[in-house]
């Protein structure tokens, strides 16, 4: 097994499940709170990577991020040079390819707290702050717990997006997913069997938490 590439694929799966959950708490309760044309289309938007193929949602990370755009250019001016095919780069397209799995739960554990309970605190005199730390995340714990599960092992899956941001280079961006396809393509089938397993025993693990946990919360209702 590629040991390095583990080393950054954990290290990629970790950042980039940190920032999405604050990246997505703020979101989610945005668009939780309430069903105009805005809320929905930007609920569309982050649903988007769940149907697009990961080489377009690539493709267009890479050209975005590079000299030929405003944005790119603009990156390039602040830190002296392109996102592209650099591990920053890679947590980019990370966070933007798994932005649903953090955002969707968290959406269906915001709408379906009662109302009542919220609007009773804040005629109490709590603080906005109060009543997400003291009600909502209580009440959404379990799945804040699927959202970083599911964001963490999605990450740790991903080929497309990193490998057309990111390309193949060793210790920098050459995730996982990424070795397989370079053990297949050079014939080591022992070596891409046994980073493959690995994957499986982790996407399998992830997925046993999040529906024992699951079954648990039924359990006790």
């Amino acid at each position: 097994m590629d040991f390095a590439a583990l080393g950054l694929t954990l290290r990629l799966a970790s950042l980039t499940t940190v920032c999405l959950l604050l990246v997505a708490t703020p979101l989610a309760a945005w668009i939780a709170g309430g069903s105009s044309i805005p809320r929905r289309i930007v609920q569309a938007a982050v649903a988007l990577p769940l149907v697009l193929p990961p080489t377009v949602l690539g493709f267009y990370l890479l050209v975005g991020l590079g000299p030929s755009t405003a944005l790119g250019r603009t990156v390039i001016t602040l830190i002296g040079h392109p996102l592209a095919f650099t591990f920053p780069g890679l947590l980019v397209g990370s966070m933007i390819y798994s932005l649903p799995f953090a955002v969707q739960p968290l959406i269906v554990a915001f709408s379906s707290i009662d109302r009542p309970i919220v609007e009773v605190a804040r005629v109490l005199g709590a603080s906005p702050w109060t009543v997400f730390r003291r009600i909502t995340l209580p009440l959404s714990r379990m799945s804040f717990i699927t959202a970083a599960v599911l964001t963490f092992a999605h990450t740790v899956g991903e080929f497309g997006v990193v490998l057309m941001i990111g390309g193949d280079i060793p210790g920098v961006t050459r995730t996982l997913s990424i070795s397989i396809f370079d053990d297949v393509q050079e014939l080591r089938y022992t070596d891409a069997n046994l980073t493959a397993a690995a994957l499986v025993g982790l996407s399998f693990l992830a997925l046993l938490i999040v529906y024992s946990r699951g079954n648990r919360r039924s359990e006790l209702v």
